[in-house]
């Protein structure tokens, strides 16, 4: 069996371990966290009614205190509005020894109001209008509907959403090159 030796850092310092396989694991730090959070439009949602979890894919935009969301109304909504705690994860993996991890613990808020509903909106399309995200991802529809007057009826109705976060935490794995 492989003795694998470890070797711990001050915690002020993102922790690291050292393994004889020339791989280091450790935790990010906050500013880590956060540019991960800022550079990617896509993470997964988990929620759970209690009795079953339920992971999915969302796009979301990060402001630097809580993730805007949208979903078409379903199961997801459903059981957020149900019980509004959540899991949020977000993965950066360039292979499989050299990834980033950040993982969200929030609650679902679902943004009522109409004018900070709109913001809310405004927020995520122009966040997602910067990167090449799919058509499954809604923007020309939440688009239409930014322009659309209160008064007339939206052909979809987004259900958009905050994830307040409660508490972070990131991880990663980094292979050590010419060890």
């Amino acid at each position: 069996m492989m003795q694998l030796p470890v070797m711990r850092f001050s915690p002020d310092a993102a922790e690291l371990i050292t393994l004889k396989l020339n791989v280091m694991l450790g935790t990010l730090t906050p500013e880590q966290m956060d540019d991960i959070l800022l550079r990617h439009a896509v993470g997964r949602i988990a929620c759970t009614d209690g009795l079953m979890p339920y992971v999915v894919p969302v796009s979301y935009a990060f402001n630097g205190t809580y993730l805007a969301v949208h979903s078409r109304p379903g199961e997801k909504i459903d059981i957020m509005r149900k019980n509004p705690n959540v899991w949020f994860l977000v993965d950066e993996i360039d292979d499989l020894a050299n990834w980033r991890s950040v993982m969200i613990r929030g609650e679902y808020e679902e943004v009522m109001h109409p004018k900070e509903r709109y913001y809310a909106m405004k927020f995520l399309v122009g966040n997602l209008q910067q990167r090449h995200v799919s058509e499954t991802a809604g923007i020309a529809e939440m688009t239409r509907e930014l322009g659309q007057r209160q008064e007339e009826p939206p052909l979809v109705r987004h259900i958009v959403y905050r994830i307040r976060i409660m508490e972070k935490t990131g991880r990663f794995e980094k292979r050590l090159v010419g060890r």
